[in-house]
């Protein structure tokens, strides 16, 4: 499967969606009965009734399976377009509709999910830093990304970081560049805070951002035997960063500096689950972005085909046993 994947075919986007199917068809027979999830950010929250729910369950997961492929066909074109793996393939699509259907939860809507599509608009912004001479339009635009995706997944707001730090890795420092990204997120801000004042609502606005001060947890409820879906996982990730160190300065300045800041925003998007009172599985699909380039790198460059292939086929059985045996 992954030979095939190595190619840059039209067919591949129907495999792609054979795939996407398949690994969501048995937890779409069984969904829970209730209604599908809410994808509301705290501020959208405000604006729509308690217990809002959109779509059915079966409905929920089926537009959740359009948005991965959407995103998954936008991610193959960030890396080809970019060159980040060297040649031309289908790899990254393949790995992150593999990795968005990691757990049941991730197979839903849900803010991670929407929020993915920013993260992805954002790599495009950031990679082209490196042959930007004038930075600071981009810097605004990627404040206003940000401040989008803070309006529907909270802790998104972390991602602020990798504005600056893109401009670190890519650009020598020019402060109006670090201003501009601020500015861009205050604006958005700056006319939501005068919409809730004009409604007579500003307290509630100011009460919204008070997970941002809430202390790193110190203790989880999970039950293990649920995640040891994710031994493989974190085996490829690991022969990934090992594959990655070993041509590290074989690769293009271009490419070693983009997959630097895919690191860190894969870092950034691991620790900001900690906004979160409750521990929430989903939020972990902001990882995916970062996590299917990581993987697609190790697959178009690892030469033992029988191991990356048993690999990659006992990372999908696992995915599809765990739907029908955990949660």
């Amino acid at each position: 499967m992954i030979n095939f994947f190595k190619k840059l075919s039209p067919f591949n986007i129907l495999w792609l969606g054979v795939i996407l199917f398949a690994m969501r068809a048995g937890y779409m027979l069984n969904a829970p009965a209730k209604g599908g999830s809410l994808f509301m950010g705290p501020f959208l929250s405000l604006w729509l009734p308690a217990g809002y729910s959109a779509f059915s369950p079966s409905l929920n997961i089926f537009i959740a399976g359009i948005i991965v492929l959407v995103q998954a066909l936008l991610l193959n074109h960030l890396v080809n377009h970019f060159n980040l793996l060297g040649k031309p393939s289908f790899l990254a699509a393949l790995m992150y509709v593999t990795l968005s259907g990691l757990f049941p939860p991730f197979l839903v809507l849900s803010p991670p999910l929407i929020c993915n599509f920013l993260v992805i608009w954002m790599l495009f912004k950031l990679i082209s830093f490196y042959k930007s001479k004038d930075a600071k339009s981009t810097a605004f635009d990627l404040g206003m990304i940000i401040a989008l995706g803070t309006l529907i997944y909270l802790p998104f707001v972390f991602l602020f970081l990798a504005i600056w730090i893109g401009l670190i890795i890519f650009k020598s420092f020019e402060w109006r560049d670090w201003v501009a990204g601020i500015i861009g997120f205050i604006t958005v801000f700056f006319f939501l805070a005068v919409y809730y004042y004009l409604n007579n609502n500003l307290v509630q606005f100011a009460v919204i951002w008070r997970p941002l001060a809430s202390k790193f947890p110190q203790a989880f409820n999970i039950n293990y035997y649920n995640y040891l879906v994710l031994v493989p996982v974190i085996l490829i990730l690991v022969l990934s960063f090992i594959k990655l160190q070993q041509n590290f300065y074989k690769s293009y300045i271009q490419v070693r500096k983009s997959l630097q800041l895919l690191l860190i925003m894969f870092l950034i998007a691991l620790l900001s689950f900690c906004v979160k009172a409750a521990f929430q599985l989903p939020h972990f699909l902001l990882c995916a972005v970062p996590a299917s380039v990581f993987f697609a790198y190790y697959f178009l460059n690892a030469r033992r085909k029988w191991f990356y292939e048993v690999l990659f086929g006992l990372l999908l059985i696992m995915i599809v046993y765990f739907q029908f045996n955990t949660f």
